[in-house]
């Protein structure tokens, strides 16, 4: 993302601060772009930077943000953040999920864990019968680079009689929801979460210990936040050879989410926010409430089983306004968005019919229909623009509607919306470019365009089909969350997902996009 401010980095969002017996904690999980031009100059160093969207560019903004999270930030209020720093980044040999680091347990234990949007246990791996080898060949490459980058980097195993702050969650406890599994009324709470994705789950039993948090003003106050978790005992599909293999963290709307619980004791507002920036670098803030002039729509809230599900009432592509109307699920764990009949055809069709470049044939290895070969001269007018219209007659710009795959022999954009026959989502692709508000008080979604690196408001982001490669988010996938009760819809969700937007000319991208869908297909 390109930032018109001439502020610095660093100057945060002022958080408004309630009464100390109300929600009125903001912690504020802050993506800060270490590599972007602002930051150059800030920092007088003009050589030496890692490419972007590379490996090494990432791994870079993780150890930028260990080194100076305890900078107090002098022009904002004192926010909360997770205790090793707020940086947050997605790993393309880890099924692209979106990553940050959170610490466990008395001593602390580190663990680098998948977000997701899409589900609600928070899990790590523990006492583990299976679980992801760090010492096979899907994890060895990507941990030797961790470490090279992250001097003190392990994939952690949760022992709970390591920390002495571990209680056992027992089958009579509220959260424990498969007690027909249980021994016996204060055995422990066995858990089971099944993914849509190529059979993958987890299971093992429920615990309870602190989630390590911190002020950032000058006394660097320490929150120690009690949070029921996964002990992660065995671990299948994807879980195992492609995705998470240090945890998932659930950001559902459902009592055992870690924003339900923070929000429970008093600890925050009960409301998150999550910014996308183009280049996949954003911030994650809990209490955000958002902004009095963002743009809101209602949440469809089903009792048994809520989500962050909204309603669209009209598309417009190009000047073409479609009066289709549908329900999806605004979800930041899926790379991109799905449709079902009609919206679909009406979509895809009307963006066909105002496309201006030539037709590309479908590839059977990836599922976009619509597919165009990009001229030496493309210019991101030539390419048919679109929004929502939501439920309350407010609009969703989508500032990046096409995904483009470039090849040593071609270069190809496609309108990023898949086919579904179950499941309307509105994936991250559709969300790149703003501040999304899920507020879960107020049962509505917000949004603003915003700058997640100067936490400027951002309110012109040009389409430029040459930028380069970064890979967005993927979905961790939900299906049945036994550890909840509840009836989980099935969901069309991928476990990976492919390079972004918008892509440097490599061979690999579209390696890479043709092993995520062949994940995809065995859902």
């Amino acid at each position: 993302m390109r930032s018109s401010s001439k502020l610095t980095f660093f100057l945060l969002m002022t958080i408004w601060v309630f009464s100390k017996t109300c929600k009125g904690r903001v912690f504020n999980f802050k993506m800060h772009h270490r590599f972007s031009d602002s930051f150059k100059n800030w920092s007088g160093l003009t050589t030496n930077w890692p490419e972007k969207g590379s490996f090494e560019y990432y791994a870079a903004l993780a150890h930028r943000d260990q080194m100076l999270r305890g900078r107090r930030l002098s022009d904002a209020d004192a926010s909360l953040a997770l205790s090793d720093g707020n940086s947050t980044f997605r790993i393309s040999s880890l099924g692209f999920l979106h990553y940050t680091t959170v610490e466990l347990g008395t001593p602390g234990v580190k663990f680098m864990v998948a977000l997701d949007t899409g589900s609600d246990l928070f899990w790590v791996p523990c006492d583990c019968s299976k679980c992801a080898s760090t010492q096979g060949a899907s994890y060895a490459s990507v941990i030797r680079q961790l470490k090279e980058h992250l001097m003190d980097f392990e994939l952690s195993i949760y022992n709970p009689k390591e920390s002495s702050t571990s209680q056992k969650v027992t089958c009579n406890n509220d959260m424990c929801a498969q007690r027909n599994r249980c021994f016996g009324t204060f055995s422990s709470c066995p858990y089971m979460v099944s993914y849509v994705s190529a059979q993958t789950s987890t299971s093992g039993i429920l615990v309870k210990d602190v989630l390590h948090l911190t002020t950032e003003d000058g006394g660097r106050e320490f929150v120690e936040a009690y949070v029921t978790f996964g002990c992660g005992q065995v671990q299948s599909g994807s879980f195992l050879d492609i995705a998470a293999p240090n945890g998932l963290f659930g950001l559902g709307m459902e009592k055992i989410s870690v924003p339900s619980v923070l929000s429970r004791e008093g600890l925050i507002a009960d409301s998150f926010s999550m910014c996308f920036g183009h280049d996949g670098i954003g911030r994650i803030s809990f209490g955000d409430k958002g902004s009095p002039d963002q743009q809101e729509t209602p949440f469809n809230v089903n009792p048994t089983h809520p989500t962050y599900n909204v309603t669209v009432t009209q598309v417009r592509v190009g000047t073409t306004l479609i009066d289709v109307e549908f329900t999806a699920l605004f979800d930041s764990g899926t790379s991109f968005t799905y449709m079902v009949d009609p919206a679909y055809s009406r979509v895809s069709e009307n963006f066909h019919s105002l496309a201006r470049d030539k037709w590309h044939p479908p590839d059977p290895r990836i599922p976009f229909e619509y597919c165009y070969d990009m001229s030496p001269d493309a210019n991101a007018s030539l390419i048919p623009s679109m929004s929502l219209t939501m439920k309350g007659g407010r609009h969703f710009t989508v500032n990046d509607p096409i995904i483009v795959i470039s090849t040593q022999k071609e270069i190809v954009y496609c309108l990023a919306v898949v086919k579904s026959t179950e499941l309307n989502i509105i994936g991250q692709n559709f969300m790149t470019g703003y501040r999304v508000i899920f507020d879960r008080e107020k049962l509505v979604l917000g949004w603003k365009k915003f700058d997640c690196y100067d936490m400027e408001d951002y309110n012109n982001f040009p389409l430029q089909p040459h930028a380069s490669m970064v890979p967005p988010a993927v979905a961790a996938g939900v299906g049945s969350n036994s550890s909840t009760g509840s009836a989980k819809e099935a969901r069309n969700k991928s476990l990976s997902s492919i390079a972004s937007t918008y892509c440097h000319s490599h061979a690999s991208v579209l390696t890479s996009l043709i092993s995520v869908f062949l994940v995809c297909l065995l859902s």
